[in-house]
């Protein structure tokens, strides 16, 4: 059935706020003209021609809607198609035609707890709920993930970067395929930050330090040699005694200049004695007292060299080398140089000590090891430049296997998560689908069925038995020679299509769409599961024919009730206060659930449409509670004259439009002056004092009063109306008065 009809900008409904109505199996909406009713009852007819308009069914599923409203109307009445329906003979084929409808009943059932557990009552619940906010969870997790490290990565998540969807779809796309190494994100970082940044250059190596030359001269065998002077002279065996060669030949130099005078005693010596001294330090003593010197100055030199280098690569260390260390192991270094240099100028001092330089060659190694770091750096920089393209998919591969692992324990419990959902909404389709193929099943054992035991003549009959009964014998319906149509035939023959008053028309065309709601146009379908809209259908009959149309309506709503025949929803529309009355009168019993019906009452309030919702019937208006005196009357209460007035002026003058001087017309004698008499308040100041009608109340009976009112209902043909509002379950006080 329907659940809910919205209404958007529709007239006569505003554009501003779309209108909701909330239905339920039997619905009874009241409403004067221009509310809307019409236009309610044309949205269910033909729903795809209201686009801003739109139904609810329960389940999802659409059932077939039977709308009887003007357009009906007109659409039928020159052109009756036959209608189909079940003979009554055909006993047996009808059980069967039950039992199939047994079994699509019990199929749609599963059906819809089948779909209650896939998507919920709304469509928006059960499993594929549960899939829905699993797929939003894991995606909100992957986006958090590339906000924390989007900065970082912007090159490697190039293309997913703007939509959550886009990144959580190639999380999972990496998830399958992706097989990088598993790398820290520091590295991944710098890398990403030249790979990604701007378009890199090669960089030059850098030259190692050359130390050989300055390495060598720790191995020079004068460092450890005692350099002395010549050992056969008469003076040396004194000098060697002495150990004081170095102190001699510092001497010897003051001596010189003191014109061979001892610089130390200042006593004159022989030539023997300076023969001597010139012959101690002899030319061998020269020659390695002169690689003293040039080794010092040597070294000085290769020293500079190295620290030069070392220098000139601080001041421009390229992008790899690391300044900070390589400074501090310089500054050892010249540590190292300025002691081997004090030592090599005490050799200088003292040719006869023995000597050894510290050796460089470990300190010298580190900074070439540092050197040789920062060359390696660069030849792997210089290869990426060199293959720019395959770096990024190298570091991109290894960029997304880091974020896969940063989202492993979120992806594994998606997964498993996922898995067991998509099974259950599989094994819930492939149920679903099997129900839908027994329900396609026993539509087309009922079609077949149907088909052995239809026939268009029992409307034909039907219809004409009900027209009978109402006096209508002038005009009856009959089948077309072809069989698929009905026309209205005069009793010569004549077609009476065009000369039936409008009252007439109204119920033919109400006993036939009465018909309708139980049969089909085709030769199959008359048992298919429908929902029946009348749009009011009461417009120009008179009182007796209205309470009959109400009875029938009536009867359908309490089959709805009970679940019997095919109708599963009623909507009965109306202006008509009787005729809303008589519709949804339902009488205490059991079975009849108020959760089975609504009551809405459409009205125009400060230009915009309003919709009222009621548990009960809230047509009670003071009407009502007159005839609740009336039933109640005293025979003692004085006043109920007026009470009778107030009910004539509502229902004949106010609902009915009825002339109420017309209406004593239908008396004679005492009664026609009795009658003006009670309707006399109802016209009060359109008499002139001298107006001869007078009857004194106190003249007439009490149950006078009352037969008269009675009477005119039954002389205006509204006994049905008078029938209801009396209740047939409380006793006449007319009839129990009189005679």
């Amino acid at each position: 059935m329907i659940e809910q009809i919205t209404i958007g900008s529709t007239p006569p409904f505003p554009a501003t706020e779309p209108t909701r109505l909330s239905l339920r199996r039997l619905n009874y909406l009241f409403g004067t003209n221009g509310v809307g009713k019409t236009t309610i009852s044309r949205i269910i007819a033909n729903p795809g021609t209201y686009p801003a308009c739109s139904l609810t069914w329960s389940n999802g599923v659409p059932l077939q809607a039977l709308v009887l409203n003007r357009d009906f109307v007109e659409r039928s009445f020159r052109q009756m198609a036959g209608i189909f329906t079940l003979g009554e003979e055909q006993s047996d084929t009808q059980q069967k035609i039950e039992a199939a409808r047994a079994q699509r009943e019990s199929a749609q059932t599963q059906q819809n707890a089948l779909r209650q557990t896939l998507a919920g009552d709304d469509g928006q619940g059960g499993k594929r709920a549960e899939l829905t906010s699993l797929e939003a969870t894991i995606k909100d997790t992957c986006w958090r993930m590339k906000v924390k490290y989007d900065d970082v990565f912007k090159g490697p998540f190039t293309g997913v970067r703007d939509k959550a969807q886009k990144f959580t779809d190639r999380v999972f796309s990496e998830h399958a395929a992706n097989t990088a190494a598993l790398k820290r994100y520091d590295d991944l970082a710098a890398r990403a930050a030249t790979v990604f940044g701007d378009t890199p250059a090669r960089t030059d190596r850098l030259t190692v330090i050359d130390a050989g030359p300055l390495l060598a001269h720790e191995a020079n065998t004068i460092l450890s040699k005692k350099v002395i002077g010549k050992q056969d002279v008469d003076i040396a065996a004194m000098i060697e005694r002495l150990n004081n060669s170095d102190w001699v030949r510092q001497g010897r130099e003051f001596y010189r200049q003191n014109d061979a005078t001892c610089p130390f005693c200042q006593q004159s010596t022989t030539p023997a004695f300076a023969a001597s001294l010139e012959a101690y330090f002899d030319e061998t003593y020269g020659q390695d007292k002169q690689a003293i010197d040039g080794l010092v100055a040597a070294y000085a030199a290769d020293a500079s060299t190295a620290q030069g280098a070392i220098d000139k690569l601080i001041a421009a260390p390229g992008p790899f080398l690391d300044v900070g260390k390589l400074g501090a192991m310089k500054s050892t270094l010249d540590e190292a140089l300025r002691g081997n240099r004090l030592l090599l100028e005490e050799k200088q001092r003292s040719p006869s000590v023995d000597q050894s330089l510290r050796p460089l060659a470990d300190l010298i190694g580190a900074i070439n090891s540092l050197i040789g770091a920062a060359n390696s750096a660069a030849d792997k920089h210089n290869a990426m430049v060199d293959n720019l393209a395959g770096e990024r998919r190298t570091l991109t591969a290894e960029v997304w296997r880091f974020v896969l692992n940063e989202l492993d324990v979120e992806i594994k419990a998606y997964t498993s998560k996922k898995v067991g959902l998509d099974r259950a909404i599989t094994s819930l389709t492939q149920q679903m689908s099997t129900a839908q193929g027994a329900i396609r099943q026993a539509d087309e054992e009922i079609r077949q069925l149907e088909r052995l035991t239809t026939s268009v003549q029992p409307t034909v009959d039907a219809i004409n038995a009900t027209l009978k009964s109402f006096g209508y014998t002038n005009f009856s319906l009959a089948t077309s020679e072809d069989g698929q149509f009905y026309q209205l035939l005069r009793a010569n023959g004549e077609v009476a299509t065009e000369t039936l008053s409008e009252g007439e028309r109204t119920f033919v065309v109400f006993l036939y769409f009465y018909h309708l709601t139980r049969g089909s146009f085709s030769a199959d379908g008359m048992t298919q599961d429908r929902v029946v809209v009348f749009d009011d259908p009461v417009s120009s009959l008179d009182s007796n024919i209205l309470f009959i149309v109400s009875s029938l309506i009536r009867g359908l709503c309490d089959e709805v009730r009970q679940g019997a025949g095919t109708v599963r929803q009623v909507l009965v529309l109306t202006h008509n206060l009787y005729f809303h009355k008589e519709v949804a009168f339902e009488r205490p019993r059991k079975g009849n659930s108020p959760q089975q019906r609504t009551f809405m009452v459409l009205r125009k309030r400060g230009g915009q449409h309003v919709v009222d919702v009621h548990a009960e019937n809230p047509i009670k208006t003071s009407y009502e509670y007159l005839w609740d005196e009336v039933r109640g009357a005293d025979p003692a209460h004085s006043g109920i004259e007026n009470t009778l007035r107030r009910i004539l002026e509502n229902y004949f003058k106010v609902l009915g439009d009825i002339d109420l001087d017309e209406l004593h017309d239908k008396f004679a004698g005492e009664d026609k002056l009795i009658c003006k008499s009670l309707l006399s308040w109802v016209n009060a100041g359109s008499h002139f004092v001298d107006d001869p009608l007078f009857v004194s109340h106190g003249d007439v009976a009490h149950e006078t009063f009352l037969r008269i009112f009675k009477e005119i209902f039954v002389k205006m043909r509204h006994e049905g109306h008078y029938r209801m509002m009396m209740r047939s379950d409380v006793a006449d006080p007319v009839e129990g008065q009189m005679m």
